[in-house]
């Protein structure tokens, strides 16, 4: 009878035991399971934060870039950088090993910025001062009606100045390839055996001092093995010509136009695809690349 009790103790005691192990094991798992969400909370949080500040990096890179100074160039590269770079963001997974990659390479197009914007305002500046000389200058020519070399010098230059500021800018020149369902419904893809067309789009930025009229652009499309795709017509400008994919004329009044043409094949081979852009004078206004797998 004691061994009959004795043997009931010990079980009590065991049942006990295993269920403050139990107890403690879900209380472990709750809170292991709650810094998990937390902590993917975090990240997403992070994550969001680092893409509104790229988001403003590239607003700010556009607005640089539809003033058309003579820096265009540079601040389309470094708005390129940063598209980029969100891209990437935006496949990535969200570990912290690479949201801190991220977030070094944004503080860095961040500084680029600061310094490239601050380029840009002091070359305002100085084209303010250089119109308000040019201004003053013809005044003096007008009132006097006298030219002399150093005058004429001068308004040269000046006349110099006015027309480079008034060449167009093509902007945010972009080339993706897709499939086009018998609904007319096209869908993007970066595969080569699935696309039948390609899909160039790009913008004209806004130029108030720009003559209006119609535009005409001619549009170059070079695959992987050096081949000129679409009608491979050729022109002429002067001693040089040029082999185009196609041409698109433009209706600009001084605003930003922006501009979408497909050019649709029938096989499209792997690789990497050079596109670029000509004005009506043969020179090249916009340039960029692609792939398709």
């Amino acid at each position: 009878m004691e061994n009959q009790q004795s043997s009931n103790t010990n079980l009590k005691v065991i049942i006990g035991i295993l269920a403050f192990l139990l107890v403690a094991s879900l209380a472990y798992m709750y809170k292991m399971s709650s810094d998990a969400k937390e902590t993917q909370t975090t990240l997403v949080d992070e994550k969001s934060k680092v893409m509104s500040e790229l988001e403003a990096l590239k607003v700010s890179y556009d607005k640089a870039i539809a003033e058309n100074t003579s820096m265009s160039d540079e601040l389309i590269a470094e708005r390129d950088k940063v598209v980029k770079l969100m891209e990437e963001l935006e496949r990535s997974k969200g570990d912290v090993k690479a949201l801190q990659k991220y977030k070094q390479q944004a503080v860095a197009l961040q500084s680029k910025n600061t310094e490239l914007l601050a380029q840009v305002d002091n070359l305002k500046k100085e084209n303010t001062k250089l119109t308000t000389e040019r201004d003053s200058t013809a005044t003096v020519l007008v009132e006097s009606k006298k030219y002399n070399e150093v005058l004429i010098g001068q308004n040269e230059e000046l006349s110099k100045t006015v027309e480079k500021g008034s060449k167009l800018s093509v902007l945010n020149l972009q080339t993706r390839g897709y499939k086009e369902r018998s609904s007319g419904k096209q869908i993007e893809t970066d595969k080569a055996s699935r696309a039948d067309l390609l899909k160039v789009n790009f913008t004209i930025a806004e130029n108030a001092i720009a003559k209006q009229g119609d535009r005409t652009y001619y549009v170059q499309i070079i695959d992987s093995k050096n081949n000129v795709l679409g009608d491979k017509q050729t022109i002429a400008f002067g001693d040089q010509s040029l082999t185009y994919s196609f041409q698109k004329v433009v209706p600009y009044e001084n605003k930003s136009v922006n501009v979408s043409e497909d050019l649709k094949g029938g096989k499209f081979e792997k690789g990497t695809y050079f596109v670029n852009i000509f004005d009506d004078k043969g020179e090249g206004v916009s340039k960029s690349s692609f792939i398709l797998r």
